[in-house]
């Protein structure tokens, strides 16, 4: 139904003063209009900090804690449905200070609970295999346990398409590099069609990819694997949202 009003809707966040303080015993938060999530979040070494040193731009520094499967990131409401609200896009430029012990998606899921664990919660990895927990998701994924470990690969689950398991069929043959930001860009038509980018490049299209009738959020975050001594973390120097509002609600 068409309708006389402000019909896209843009999220931008820049990351330029809130923050979630670490030690903050709150199980999650507000930044901006993210909400922030994460198994541990209450922990004190857990939280997002905007950097001063480095953080020319403005940048977030999201931490996880020192213990197994715990997390941190950001997330929207349940708010985006492909058919009624696309061509969805979500774009984020993010950095590694290492690669090591860490789980990394960034893209739509219809799992953003606040004390979310991305292994047990949304997917996992293992050597070539990945596994969903999931039902609906489609984005991009890092992940210390695959075989390859430090290449970015191109997930989705609850389409037409069944979602692809064996890592090697998605890897995006672009890796991330420590220290290095990359920006990542995720596109999902009405009928479920994606796009992956990164740096620009257009890296994987898959037809029928994402779920048309599936609520999803859009979601980063960054998990810890079974590191009980180092904190994991990744830098977010923005995220941008859009879609097409839904008149017909």
């Amino acid at each position: 139904m068409a309708q006389s009003g402000k019909g896209r809707i843009e999220i931008f966040e820049d990351f330029v003063g809130a923050e979630v303080p670490v030690a903050l015993t709150a199980t999650t938060d507000r930044l901006g209009e993210l909400r922030i999530i994460g198994d541990g979040l209450d922990e004190s070494d857990s939280g997002v900090i905007n950097l001063e040193s480095d953080g020319l731009n403005g940048v977030g520094h999201f931490i996880a804690t020192d213990e197994d499967k715990h997390a941190c990131g950001f997330t929207t409401s349940l708010m985006f449905d492909a058919a009624l609200m696309g061509t969805i896009i979500a774009e984020a430029r993010v950095l590694f200070v290492d690669l090591d012990t860490k789980d990394f998606f960034f893209g739509l899921s219809d799992v953003n609970s606040d004390d979310i664990s991305l292994e047990d919660d949304v997917l996992s990895g293992a050597t070539t295999t990945i596994t969903y927990t999931a039902s609906d998701l489609c984005g991009f994924y890092l992940c210390s346990e695959l075989t390859d470990a430090e290449d970015w690969h191109m997930v989705y689950v609850g389409g037409t398409t069944t979602g692809e398991t064996t890592s090697t069929a998605i890897d995006a043959d672009d890796d991330a590099v420590a220290g290095e930001f990359q920006i990542l860009r995720l596109e999902v038509d009405p009928n479920g069609t994606a796009r992956w980018y990164i740096d620009g490049v257009l890296k994987q299209t898959v037809a029928g990819a994402a779920s048309t009738s599936t609520d999803m959020a859009i979601i980063g975050v960054v998990g810890n694997k079974a590191n009980t001594s180092t904190t994991e973390d990744f830098k977010c120097d923005y995220v941008l949202m859009k879609a097409n509002r839904d008149w017909t609600v």
